[in-house]
């Protein structure tokens, strides 16, 4: 069973970077797209961003776009997502799994990214 760990969220001011790690363990995934997604209070999970499985191709939605980047490390089975030019609205609880179709393994417990104004 795999399990994904987030981890690297914070408090950050307006303006401010964080970068967000995602590790799984039981099993590797580095045969597959991975994504970060978020969730924010009263809203439903969206997409953020996508790396193909062996990272040359990135995704990302239209609202990060020119401030966050997502990369992988296939011999650490993790994947990153470096968040710079932070804005409120960025707030949310941040998730990694498999990207394009439905996710593949179960949702780990996401890490809280709060960006304050």
């Amino acid at each position: 069973q795999v399990q994904l760990v987030e981890s690297g969220g914070g408090l950050v001011q307006a303006g401010g970077s964080l970068r967000l790690s995602c590790a799984a363990s039981g099993r590797t995934f580095s045969n597959y797209a991975l994504g970060w997604f978020r969730q924010a209070p009263g809203k439903e999970r969206e997409f953020v961003a996508a790396i193909s499985w062996g990272g040359y191709n990135t995704y990302y939605t239209d609202s990060v776009k020119g401030r966050f980047a997502i990369s992988r490390d296939n011999a650490k089975n993790t994947v990153f997502l470096q968040m710079n030019t932070l804005k409120p609205d960025d707030t949310a609880v941040y998730y990694c799994n498999t990207a394009g179709g439905s996710p593949r393994f179960p949702w780990g417990q996401g890490t809280q990214v709060t960006v304050s104004s």
